[in-house]
């Protein structure tokens, strides 16, 4: 496709298109338990999990998945009341069964858990291959409650508004156990205090919370999101490596996660709503540019890479990072009007809408020889969480009046 040609004017349509795609693709399958979001698909041959894949098939639902899928329905619901309204209001029928399904769930204990049973008891296969019971996670919190609050807050802020100041609390309790070692990454181990104090210190749970501080905006309760603030500081002290440009996952070590880096600065710059220092954006836009430019060795975005050398560390290209890239280039390029971001922002285009996007879903993982069958986290495929609400921030950016001064 070396005749791509990029306008912001097209992108925009093809956004639209790709998210509309997306979701009613996503509204015509079978729900599971009656409300849950059903995207329990093979990326690579399209046929649907049944029981005999284990894990991935019907039985098991996970708690990422939905939480994520409730914050795109509702976040798309209020887009599409302009451009379609039938499908805005297939959206809220979506959303409202899904958001008080959640809610019942996360209510029972006050936690959200990776993956449930049948019975939506919190299970999950430990690295022996065997399906374990999950631990009461008390007062360890966990990626699933940070996608859980994000979920419910969207979801009630459209749904059930008397509900929003619970779900507050809940995310300032995750934000809490992020900030005091209670929180824990890896859910598929028992949760416990000790396991979430010994973990390696990654900026991946700011990361992914930094995410509601935007979201906080939109709802109108920006007086929330003061710690958005404190978790950009941290990320960029304590992970940026002024040598490479890079945020190291871990201070003091190699590994590099290019993609994550770069949904940091997507959400850092969602947060900062143009109202950030001009060397703060700087440095934003650096993290972006090194990351991209590291990272973008092969079909899209290699998964990691090395701080000290550069190299790809990883045979995995997700789909992911590519609309995360345009999203931040998005949000950058509007701050900046730098012609180097709206290149960025081109050459993830190109790379997703060429090499993962199949019409209405993405391929999962690409290596160099094609597609191929790796579930990083979740078999699911994605709900319109990292593609559809990447591309929202980018049409939302181009929807905005541009100020003279820009370029």
């Amino acid at each position: 496709m070396n005749n791509f040609d990029f306008s912001l004017v097209d992108a925009r349509a093809r956004y639209v298109q790709a998210n509309a795609a997306t979701l009613r693709w996503m509204l015509a399958r079978p729900r599971l338990a009656g409300a849950f979001l059903n995207t329990k698909v093979n990326s690579l041959n399209l046929a649907d999990y049944g029981d005999a894949d284990g894990v991935r098939g019907p039985a098991y639902l996970y708690g990422w998945i939905q939480g994520r899928g409730l914050e795109a329905v509702a976040t798309h619901a209020e887009f599409f009341e302009r451009e379609e309204p039938d499908l805005a209001a297939e959206l809220d029928a979506a959303g409202v069964a899904l958001y008080h399904s959640l809610r019942d769930l996360q209510r029972r204990d006050g936690h959200g858990y990776f993956c449930y049973d049948r019975d939506l008891n919190p299970v999950y296969v430990g690295a022996d291959g065997a399906l374990h019971q999950q631990s009461a996670a008390g007062g360890v919190f966990t990626y699933s409650d940070a996608f859980f609050a994000k979920g419910l807050i969207a979801g009630a802020a459209r749904y059930a508004p008397a509900d929003v100041p619970q779900h507050l609390t809940y995310l300032a309790e995750v934000i809490d156990a992020i900030e005091n070692r209670r929180f824990q990454m890896d859910e598929r181990r028992h949760l416990s205090p000790h396991a979430a104090s010994d973990e390696p210190e990654d900026f991946g749970p700011r990361m992914i919370l930094l995410g509601a501080a935007g979201l906080l905006h939109r709802i109108g309760r920006s007086e929330h999101s003061a710690f958005a603030d404190r978790f950009i500081a941290h990320v960029l002290e304590r992970h940026f490596d002024p040598e490479s440009g890079l945020l190291r996952n871990v201070p003091g070590t190699d590994v590099c996660n290019v993609g994550h880096a770069i949904e940091f600065v997507g959400f850092a710059l969602d947060h900062l709503q143009g109202s950030a220092e001009p060397a703060l954006v700087q440095r934003l836009q650096s993290v972006l540019s090194s990351s991209f430019i590291r990272g973008f060795v092969g079909p899209g975005l290699c998964l990691s890479v090395s701080a000290a050398t550069g190299a790809p560390l990883s045979p995995y290209y997700p789909w992911w990072s590519l609309p995360e890239t345009i999203r931040s280039a998005a949000l950058c390029f509007a701050a900046t009007g730098n012609g180097e971001i709206l290149s960025i922002w081109e050459q993830a285009d190109r790379a997703f809408f060429t090499h993962y996007w199949r019409g209405s879903v993405a391929y999962q993982t690409l290596t160099s020889n094609g597609p191929f069958d790796f579930v990083p986290a979740t078999p699911d495929l994605d709900p319109g969480y990292h593609t559809g609400l990447s591309l929202l921030a980018a049409i939302n950016m181009i929807d905005q009046p541009k100020e003279p001064s820009m370029h």
